[in-house]
């Protein structure tokens, strides 16, 4: 009697081998275990098997397909918890990063620089680490005023201390139509009504805050200025004008998330505004998710309020993360992974709109991230399905829109996560499936 494991060891050796490359199809269950002289339900083993292994994929009456040659898909942490190459995430973490951070931090493991890191902070920690912040966070010809910086856990944590700060339950926020996922949650928490606001390929229309704040008053903004995710679109210097002089005519407080904004070099909205914006950047996408602080930039009446919702939040960082992030900033550290993420970000920008020739692909190409306009009659949310059952993970417009109901037949790509040649084997699966048409998928 074959065991089912050795035949699958077989194939799994022909996979690392290349003999059955990247979209093989493999045969019916039936018709394999007629070719190699073993039961169905052995056959039917087999493919279970190669299955759990995250070595292939099958798609419901399309068959049994190779997803990828050598180690499973969750071999390294880029990869989704359940196998799939993942262009969800929009986080980059160079090969060299770990080695680099942890010559950089080994000066905090003498006892005396750990025991400075112990004592609880305020919001607005310590001048030097103000003064630190506010030279790296700066942008253009932009830079904040030290005096006027805040720290936070995370980026988000600093968006959601910013709406709490500037709005009460009941009241209006103006956000692009799609935008970050995670402010619909903290807007649902909070009782805010999030106002969708056209777009265009400059970002949000100067006409929509206007209409909307006409319809009701919006209390605040939340814009990405540069590199919006997902649509991967940046304001040039005239509409932040534009939007620079709506905040003063309307009185409009906005929340500029700069979290993309050390991929690219233009001013942000406060430069024009310091008094109408609050900037909330962070460390997350610069470095890592897991070495994250929020930094916020704020206008100079809102510092004391700020910071008490801050503190009242629990939303203030604490000292360890705080002192790593100052050492790699003052090494130079964090401004030479970001300059090697912009070169990374040119490579793989280039991979993608090469693959996806043909297809309406749009974006900046300094971002982590391309907006993917499928084709035909494809529908946003079956083709991220599809696509996930042909072992690759993206983001259906519904994700980021504020009425699903009127979300684009779009997916963001996120560049950033896997292996070049694991990106490579996802945007060829990603393009063909976009190519074969929904009408030819059988859920």
């Amino acid at each position: 009697m074959t065991d089912y494991r050795t035949i699958s060891d077989g194939i799994a050796a022909e996979i690392a081998a290349g003999s059955l490359p990247p979209g093989a199809r493999l045969p019916p269950q039936r018709q394999f275990a007629y070719e190699r002289g073993i039961a169905v339900s052995t056959a039917s083993r087999v493919y279970a098997e190669l299955t759990r292994r995250g070595l292939v994929t099958g798609e419901v009456g399309r068959g049994t397909f190779i997803r990828m040659s050598g180690a499973p898909l969750g071999d390294t942490p880029q990869d989704t918890d359940d196998g799939l190459i993942n262009l969800e995430h929009v986080f980059s973490i160079l090969p060299t990063q770990a080695a680099d951070l942890s010559a950089s931090l080994a000066a905090l493991l003498r006892p005396a620089a750990l025991q400075a890191t112990f004592p609880p902070l305020r919001a607005s920690a310590t001048p030097q680490a103000r003064a630190t912040a506010a030279a790296f966070f700066r942008r253009g010809g932009w830079s904040a005023e030290p005096e006027r910086i805040l720290f936070t856990g995370a980026g988000r944590q600093g968006i959601a201390a910013a709406l709490m700060a500037l709005a009460r339950p009941g009241d209006r926020i103006g956000v692009e139509a799609l935008t970050y996922p995670v402010v619909k949650g903290m807007a649902a928490r909070l009782g805010l009504t999030l106002v969708p606001l056209a777009m265009d390929g400059e970002g949000v229309r100067p006409d929509a805050i206007t209409d909307a704040h006409r319809a009701g008053p919006l209390r605040a903004l939340y814009l990405q200025t540069v590199l919006h995710s997902p649509l991967g679109h940046t304001m040039d210097a005239r509409r932040r004008q534009d939007v620079a002089r709506l905040l003063d005519r309307h009185d409009i407080i906005c929340i500029e998330d700069a979290v993309y904004g050390f991929l690219c070099d233009e001013e942000p909205l406060a430069a024009l505004a310091p008094d109408r914006v609050i900037v909330v950047d962070s460390l997350s996408k610069r470095l890592a998710p897991g070495l994250s602080l929020g930094v916020l930039a704020v206008p100079s009446a809102l510092v004391e309020p700020l910071a008490r919702t801050i503190r009242n939040g629990a939303w203030t960082a604490s000292g360890l993360p705080l002192a790593m992030a100052l050492q790699v900033i003052e090494d130079g550290l964090a401004s030479r992974i970001g300059q090697a993420k912009r070169a990374d970000v040119a490579i793989r920008q280039a991979l993608a709109r090469e693959i996806l020739t043909g297809l309406d692909v749009q974006g900046d190409p300094r971002a982590y991230h391309l907006w993917l306009t499928l084709p035909g009659a494809w529908n946003a949310e079956r083709y991220a399905a599809a696509a996930a059952r042909r072992g690759v993970a993206v983001s259906p417009a519904s994700a980021f829109a504020i009425d699903p109901a009127t979300a684009p037949d779009g997916v963001r790509l996120a560049l950033g996560s896997p292996t070049i040649p694991k990106l490579t084997i996802a945007l060829q699966i990603l393009r063909q499936l976009a190519l074969d048409g929904e009408d030819s998928q059988v859920e």
